[in-house]
């Protein structure tokens, strides 16, 4: 019998607080519709696809308003990741702009438009929060870390199998090594389960390897489930919000990518679980298998 695994390393998700500029005297607040019509002075100017810099212009949805995003801690010595984590949100990327002087909301959008022209218009973000406190306004934009059509953990897993096989139809190289095309892997329920264990298991206890916390590998957690099998592989991630995006970290790495071409695999199964309290948020598993 033999195991092959591979692993990938933990994601950071990227946070940003762009620079505070002083621009003069300020009042203490602003009412929510100058808030409002911060947030809609910025879809407006997202829909005019500016381009920054020279830049080529992109075409940028308009933002949804979260009052969670406004409403964050951001004191003084309080960065975005702990203001984030603190309020249990969860984003794969987020930046904040502070601007401190303007009056109104079309002075606010007058300030920051054209230096913060690139972060306003990134079509990543798909999330808004305004707020306005002390004569300073800010805006947090932000990607959350799920994507909104991944489903439960049983359909992101079936996703991921048709990903797999969409890669095993075609002749890849992995790292130096070239693979034909495979044949597609079946989904086991049994390996799903497996999957399913581990992932659950580093996100309650907020660790991010193999052997879990007693030792217990993905052969004796596939045996554990229920699976007879020849070989057993694995693949494992975290922090990616969607299965694309686990898949592509996967692909980059030789080793997972070698796991997902192995012609001797003929059965996958795969699950995340979710830990609002842990490092990454969101952990993947991936177990290939060859029944006996």
């Amino acid at each position: 019998m033999k195991t092959s695994t591979s692993i990938t390393l933990p994601y950071a998700p990227s946070l940003a607080l762009l620079l505070v500029a002083a621009l003069g005297p300020s009042s203490a607040f602003a009412n929510p519709q100058e808030t409002s019509k911060l947030e809609n002075l910025i879809n407006r100017y997202r829909a005019s696809s500016p381009a920054c810099e020279g830049r080529p212009a992109l075409h940028a949805d308009a933002l949804t308003s979260l009052p969670s995003l406004a409403q964050l801690n951001l004191s003084r010595g309080n960065q975005l990741d702990h203001a984030l984590r603190q309020a249990g949100i969860r984003m794969a990327r987020a930046e904040a702009i502070m601007v401190s002087g303007p009056q109104n909301a079309d002075a606010a959008m007058n300030a920051i438009k054209n230096k913060y022209c690139e972060a306003l218009v990134r079509p990543e973000y798909t999330l808004i929060g305004v707020s306005h406190e002390a004569g300073t306004w800010r805006i947090i934009l932000a990607r959350p870390l799920l994507s909104e059509t991944m489903g439960t953990s049983a359909q992101a897993g079936r996703k991921v199998l048709d990903l797999v096989n969409a890669v095993r139809s075609k002749p890849r190289v992995c790292g130096d090594k070239r693979y034909p095309a495979a044949r597609p892997l079946a989904w086991n329920d049994t390996l799903a389960k497996a999957a399913l264990m581990h992932s659950s298991d580093m996100a309650k206890q907020n660790y991010f390897q193999h052997q879990d916390k007693e030792g217990v590998t993905a052969a004796e957690r596939s045996r554990r489930a229920g699976y007879r099998w020849q070989r057993i592989g694995e693949n494992i991630a975290a922090g990616q919000g969607s299965p694309q995006e686990a898949m592509k970290g996967w692909l980059a790495s030789p080793g997972h990518c070698a796991n997902i071409m192995d012609p001797d695999f003929s059965e996958m199964g795969a699950a995340f679980a979710i830990s609002q309290t842990s490092d990454a948020g969101i952990y993947w598993t991936q177990v290939f298998g060859k029944p006996r």
